[in-house]
């Protein structure tokens, strides 16, 4: 296990280049595995073992070597209370999001602690084990978060990662990036009748059709996650960005 940790911070921004004011890329969730590939004074340039995505992580974030998660979040975010077993106390601005791995440390009432005096509501999980075929219903979930480059949570979450943190859910390989995620099946250029799991992509973006008349997307226009017409969406990004549609395949 040399060199392979695990983050136990809610969310790790994955930087571009190991500059405090560097564009992220990506983001390692809490429960994630991952491997150090170097480091220098201030960052460590490491590769994520779900996706192979390369990119820079600050030093001061908490790491372990050892872990085992049983279970994962299963809601947009889960609030974390800190205290004893008697006393739990909210924090305002903590929260694991959707898709950390963790492992139950200790029960209590409704309660479970994942880390030392950190407690998250059991309901928020489920085993790790546990898949949802329900792509709609995870989707969803991210209904009005903010658009964010690089993002994968509730604080902001980019096109690919709202595909991709489907995939992952159910434990199954997926890329990062839109275009690595066109290359992964094979589908059609463009047909008129699309339908309910049909993945559209165009250079740059992805969206994922939720029947055969409306899609969902991470949308940089719209600044957040919505559900738009499906043709109507065609025609807008052709007419914005000059871009056509250049594969669809079934999710």
């Amino acid at each position: 296990m040399k060199n392979n940790f695990f983050n136990k911070s809610p969310i790790i921004n994955v930087l571009e280049k190991p500059k405090k004011n560097s564009n992220i890329s990506s983001q390692i969730l809490y429960g994630e595995r991952f491997k150090v590939l170097s480091k220098n004074k201030n960052f460590y340039k490491v590769k994520n073992y779900y996706d192979n995505y390369i990119g820079f992580i600050s030093k001061k974030i908490k790491l372990e070597a050892l872990f085992n998660p049983s279970h994962k979040i299963k809601t947009l975010k889960s609030q974390i209370y800190f205290g004893t077993d008697k006393t739990k106390k909210i924090s305002s601005n903590h929260y694991l999001p959707f898709g950390s791995k963790l492992k139950i440390i200790k029960k209590n009432k409704s309660f479970i602690m994942f880390e030392k005096n950190q407690w998250i509501k059991f309901k928020d999980t489920c085993i790790i084990s546990k898949k949802e075929k329900n792509f709609i219903k995870i989707l969803k979930l991210f209904i009005n978060c903010p658009y964010k480059w690089g993002g994968k949570t509730f604080e902001g979450i980019d096109c690919s990662a709202l595909l991709q943190i489907y995939y992952k859910y159910n434990n199954k390989y997926f890329p990062r990036d839109t275009i690595d995620q066109i290359k992964q099946k094979k589908g059609h250029k463009y047909k008129k009748n699309l339908k309910k799991g049909d993945i559209i992509f165009w250079k740059g973006h992805v969206a994922v059709c939720i029947n055969s008349k409306d899609l969902i997307h991470a949308y940089g226009p719209s600044k957040k996650v919505v559900v738009m017409q499906i043709r109507k969406t065609i025609k807008r990004i052709e007419r914005t960005a000059n871009l056509k549609v250049k594969k669809v395949f079934k999710i």
